[in-house]
Order: C-alpha cells, then structure tokens, then sequence
C-alpha cells in the first residue's frame, strides 16, 4: 500500500471496487490536481530539477545583494544613531545587542514558517519584518522616541536573521556534492550589498536631511527599501518553491527516509550530524566575533586612526565572505570534515597572531583579522553542508531556524564577554583563548566520524 502523502500532493490510490478520491487538504481539487502534475513533472526528470536548483540560486543571489545591502547599512550607523538620541556613548553597544536578540528570535520564526509555507513565505516575511523595523528606526529618529526606537531595533534584526537563512535556499534542490557551493553562492551574493550600503551612507545621510529626517537615520531609509526589494524579489520569482518540491519529492520516496550524506567520513546518523554541524558554526562565531569586537577597541587605544581601524575590519568582513566560492568547492570536493578541522586550525592562528600582534602595527593585525575571518569561512560553510546532510526535509527548515538561534546566542556571548575579558586581563589573552576555543570543534569532527556500531563494540 502506498504511504498516505498530507501535503496532498499525491493522490491515493483506491482499494478494489472503490473509487479513489483526492485527499481532503482543503485545497480545491483542481489546485491538488495541478500541484499533482508539476511534482511529477520534477519527480521524473533530472534535468528539470537541475534547472529549477539553478534558477533558484539565480533568485537568491539577486535577493541577497538587496539584503546585503541592508544589513550593513543600518548596522554601519547603529551604535552612533544611539549614542546621538540617548546623549551618552554608555549605551552605543545597545543597538548590536538589540539586533542580535530580534534575529535570534527571527531565526526560529523564519525556520518554522518556512517548514511549513516553503522559502518563499519565510524568508519574504523576514525580509518584510526587517524593512519595517529599519522603517521603525527612522520613525523613531524623527520623533526623538527611544522606546521605539529600542523595539524596531528588534523587529528590524528580522533581516539579519532571514539573510543567513537564506543561504539553506539554494541547496533544497542541490545534489550532496553541490550544497557546499550553493551556500557560497548565496554568501558571496552577501557580500556586494554589504560592500555597497556602507559606501551609501554619506549619500543616505544628505537624502535623509531633504526629507527632514536626521542624518544618522537615512541609512535605515536605505535598509528599508533594500530590505523590501529583497522580499518582493522572493516573494514573486522563487516559485515553485524548492523546499516544497524537495519535501514533496522525499515524502514520495519509497526509499530511506534518512539523510544521505556527501561523503564517508560524515556523521552517520541525523542527530549527530546536526550536532556536530550546530557545535562547529557556534564554536567559529563565539572566537570570530569575540576577537573582532575587541580589536578597533584595541586599536584606537594604541593609536591608530578611524581610518586604520576601518581598513583592518574591512579586510576582515571581506575574508568573511570573499573566499566563499572557493570554500565551496572544497567542502565538495574534500569534504566537510577536513574543512571544519581547517577552520579550527585558521581561528587558533589567527588568535595567536593577534596576541603577538605588535600594538603599533596595522599590518600584523590585519593579517589576524584575514585570517580570523577566513576561518569563520570555512566553519560556516562546512557546518551549514553538515546541517543540510543531516537532516531530512520533513524537519530541515525547522532545524536550520533553530540552529541559527544558537549561532545569533552565540555571537551575543562572544561579543559581549569579550569586552569583561579584556578588561579582566588583555586583547592578548582574549585572542589566545578565542583560538583555543575555536580548537575545541577537532575533537567534535573526529568524534563524528567514529559509527555508533564501533563505539559499542569497546564498551
């Protein structure tokens, strides 16, 4: 007997003597019927799943480069529209703290929606929470409101939320060997929005100023309106949904429900994968944001300028997502686990380059942050290949949300011990402990590739 399909896209088929009815969805048949007739147009070809996988990257690129640039336009001016409005720079830390609970909050919501609606109405409605909030924020500047302002802060890290889940887009449809890259992609894609809203301040500033609205809030003009461009590119070009066709497709199996993986050497069971792919990207964000906040601190107290200080954090949010492509390719081809290992190794000598960094020298820490940066990288990049080998699309997008709470939790701890811990001993001992911490995933990743069977048999 065939299993019964809920998401009805698939009908049953009748016992003998009976006639076979469309399942009760509360769909009308004719939407049933033609929901029928393109899951079997994907189910027998290939090809055309192939195209729908490129077509969907396509779409998330285009929305990213929008959500890219959203996100660094607002976090750009953040701290210091806070400081303007409150008076003091005691509380100028608030507004990263606010971003970071409103997408961790997000990150859970996204994944659930998604589970249940497809990418489309996720991610659309965590784009669209984000422009309103970045819309909140301006509001809030014109009428001098800091509650408001405080709330919108949290509504508008929707958007951060929503554009790293957006990199699980692009592999619902991606063969094992091709998730990797497609998570790439779609970082990559990042990048160019994130490159471009910081050089728009100045230019949102003075439009800001006509409209009668303060300078520091004009670019949250910009991350509202990019923020909405990047859902309304979702919410009208990725259809079908990939996800829904991928979980639709697996429904219809009649072959293991379990997750395959991309290589040997992977975890073999769904539990542990996640497990170890959560417990690498959480280890990468703790060290990378733990030492990335504290270097322009760092920095400005040895004398370095504003411009320096930009330099060096530049470089570093580039090595963050430049490499992606290439990263890519390597968990592909070389495997996710010999990646996450790479990434450990790169944080530790990133954090001992940072402690031995010369306190005059730009250079030196600018090699620490390339590398801290790059490290994060390939942490990113093979924990999330991990996530998505490991989980089956009846529970994936649920999953992923979930575990992007931990890794936005994460970065608030990193960030925000980071300032106790070098305020208790130095930059140096921080960085150290920051490498130290990122080693810990080796022993995770090689745990992971020891079976269940063999652990039995020694005890």
């Amino acid at each position: 007997m065939k299993r019964p399909n809920r998401d009805g896209l698939k009908a049953e088929t009748g016992t003998k003597g009976h006639q076979s009815h469309p399942p009760r969805t509360g769909i009308p048949h004719n939407a049933v019927a033609d929901r029928d007739v393109t899951l079997r147009s994907y189910a027998d070809s290939a090809e055309k799943r192939q195209g729908l996988y490129r077509r969907t990257l396509l779409i998330v690129v285009a929305s990213q480069i929008f959500g890219g640039a959203g996100l660094a336009a607002g976090i750009t001016v953040g701290a210091l529209l806070a400081q303007d409005m409150l008076g003091t720079g005691s509380f100028a830390g608030l507004p990263s703290a606010l971003f970071t609970l409103g997408s961790a909050a997000a990150a859970l919501l996204v994944g659930r929606l998604s589970q249940r609606f497809g990418r489309r109405t996720g991610l659309t409605a965590g784009f669209l929470a984000g422009g309103i909030g970045a819309a909140g924020v301006v509001l809030a500047a014109v009428n001098n409101n800091i509650v408001l302002l405080f709330v919108a802060l949290v509504i508008y890290g929707s958007g951060t939320a929503t554009n790293l889940q957006a990199r699980y887009a692009g592999t619902d449809l991606a063969q094992p060997q091709q998730r990797g890259t497609a998570v790439s992609i779609a970082m990559v894609s990042t990048t160019v929005g994130a490159v471009a809203g910081p050089n728009l301040v100045d230019a949102m500033g003075g439009i800001a100023i006509s409209l009668g609205i303060p300078a520091l809030a004009g670019p949250f003009l910009l991350a509202a309106a990019a923020y909405l461009v990047a859902g309304f590119v979702l919410l009208a070009f990725l259809r079908p949904d990939p996800f829904m066709i991928a979980k639709a497709l697996a429904l219809n199996e009649p072959t293991s429900t379990t997750p395959s993986s991309a290589e040997p050497g992977a975890p073999e069971t769904t539990n542990r994968g996640v497990a170890v792919g959560a417990t690498v990207m959480v280890l990468t964000q703790v060290a990378m944001v733990a030492i990335m906040t504290m270097t322009p601190v760092q920095m400005r107290q040895h004398g370095h300028s504003l411009a320096e200080v930009g330099i060096v954090i530049g470089v570093h949010i580039g090595s963050m997502y430049l490499p992606s492509l290439v990263t890519g390719v390597l968990v592909d081809k070389i495997g996710r686990i010999p990646m996450a290992i790479a990434s450990g190794l790169t944080l530790l000598t990133a954090g001992i380059v940072a402690a031995v960094a010369p306190s005059d020298s730009m250079t030196v820490l600018m090699i620490a942050l390339a590398l801290l940066g790059l490290g994060w990288n390939f942490g990113l990049i093979s924990g999330t290949a991990l996530i998505v080998d490991a989980t089956a699309p009846e529970t994936r997008a649920r999953t992923q949300g979930a575990v992007d709470v931990l890794i936005a939790l994460a970065g608030a701890t990193g960030g925000g011990l980071s300032g106790i811990i070098v305020a208790d001993s130095s930059y140096a001992v921080l960085s150290l402990g920051g490498g130290i911490l990122a080693l810990f995933l080796i022993p995770v990743v090689v745990w992971s590739r020891r079976s269940p069977a063999s652990e039995r048999e020694k005890r």
